[in-house]
């Protein structure tokens, strides 16, 4: 792992979102803070954290005080006061960087966004000043251990009891779960209503060993790749919840919240898909153009440079659609169906640039040393979360 984070961090990789038309000078500032940020504060711990399973609070406050937490929430509320560039700035120099412990995009550009949007004017000067300064992590809980992306049929219930909501269920594949502080609940107030009957509600459940009566952290699951990701299981036993905590006020919006939020969700995926496959081309340029085979470098193979030229197409052409969404999203244009589009079509070509990209370094590919390997580890799971691409595929369909 430390040869990795020698790799990683030395690699001249471009970043190409420099010439998208969407970043302007502020952003561009921005990445560059990032970059440097994740190079000589995270990628070191890489190693630390995929033993334990999930990053040290002390790197969120970290995080939290140089600015790259909340970037896009109104400076009223803590945040930086940006847009949505500001975000995905952050999210592609994270991902170029190999230190993706941090799963900044839930906590910041999903989290802080379902708040921003409906809690309550109190709520978002409790909640958002402490999310933007890391001493309140965020997570949403919809994954549940028998329903994936059918939100609709989930079995977590939020009971009312006079001024509270008692919450009763499991949830799985919660990302950062184990440090959380506070969690989104995705749980059915009217069981009988099917999506009419879903509602999201704020629990406030303390910090990792001090939890509130009637919630439990689980495992710390153990995935293929993201090793350094916090991903947990959480269960709610009688977790008794304010009733003001009910996101929007009403009963059974839940559904209609996460259908609005979700197209910016599947975007932050697909610029995580974005940075991995230009970082998947960049590096196994350079590695070939270093590595000598039959006396000479692989370069030189026709083979590897007719590969290289098709997986730098897909490369560009991936980043010419992306930009475009960037912008709609920006002006208020990106509809739900060319969101899932961007998810599942950058991360298809994502997942099968990475593994030409591995076949062209040979055995080495295989190695965790080599960054080729983290993004192949890690990468596989951008088809599944954020909706599986098999339902994106469905959503597109329904718009024709």
């Amino acid at each position: 792992m430390l040869i990795a984070v020698r790799r990683w961090a030395s690699a001249d990789v471009e970043m190409v979102m420099s010439g998208s038309s969407w970043v302007t000078d502020d952003v561009e500032a921005l990445r560059e803070l990032a970059a440097a940020f994740f190079v000589k504060e995270a990628l070191p711990r890489e190693e630390e954290f995929a033993a334990q399973g999930f990053p040290s609070p002390d790197l969120w406050r970290a995080a939290g005080k140089v600015g790259l937490l909340c970037a896009s929430i109104p400076e009223e509320y803590g945040g930086g006061g940006g847009t949505f560039a500001h975000e995905v700035a952050i999210t592609e120099a994270q991902m170029r960087s190999g230190a993706g412990a941090m799963a900044i995009t839930v906590h910041a550009g999903i989290v802080a966004h379902y708040l921003n949007a409906y809690a309550t004017e109190e709520q978002k000067r409790r909640w958002l000043p402490r999310m933007a300064d890391g001493s309140l992590i965020g997570a949403i809980a919809m994954t549940e251990p028998g329903t994936g992306s059918d939100l609709q049929s989930i079995t977590t219930k939020a009971v009312r009891d006079g001024d509270e909501y008692v919450i009763s269920g499991a949830k799985t594949f919660i990302t950062n779960g184990h440090n959380a502080g506070l969690v989104i609940i995705a749980a059915k107030t009217d069981p009988g209503q099917g999506a009419r009957g879903v509602s999201l509600l704020v629990a406030e459940v303390g910090d990792p060993g001090r939890e509130t009566p009637g919630f439990q952290r689980g495992r710390v699951l153990k995935k293929v790749g993201q090793h350094s990701t916090d991903t947990a299981e959480l269960f709610f036993d009688g977790l008794r919840v304010p009733a003001e905590n009910l996101l929007g006020g009403v009963e059974g919006q839940g559904f209609i919240q996460l259908m609005v939020q979700l197209p910016q969700e599947r975007l932050l995926v697909a610029a995580i898909g974005m940075a991995m496959l230009e970082a998947a081309v960049e590096h196994t340029v350079a590695y070939t153009k270093e590595r000598e085979a039959f006396g000479r470098p692989l370069f030189k193979l026709q083979n590897t440079r007719f590969e290289l030229a098709e997986c730098a197409t897909i490369a560009r052409v991936a980043r010419v659609f992306f930009d475009d969404c960037v912008a709609k999203h920006l002006a208020g244009e990106l509809d739900a169906a060319t969101a899932s589009m961007a998810k599942y079509w950058i991360t298809d070509r994502q997942t099968e640039v990475v593994d030409r990209c591995v076949q062209l370094h040979g055995g080495y590919g295989y190695m965790l040393e080599y960054p080729i390997a983290r993004l192949f580890a890690d990468g596989r799971i951008q088809r599944i979360y954020g909706g599986a691409n098999e339902i994106m595929k469905e959503l597109i369909a329904r718009s024709l």
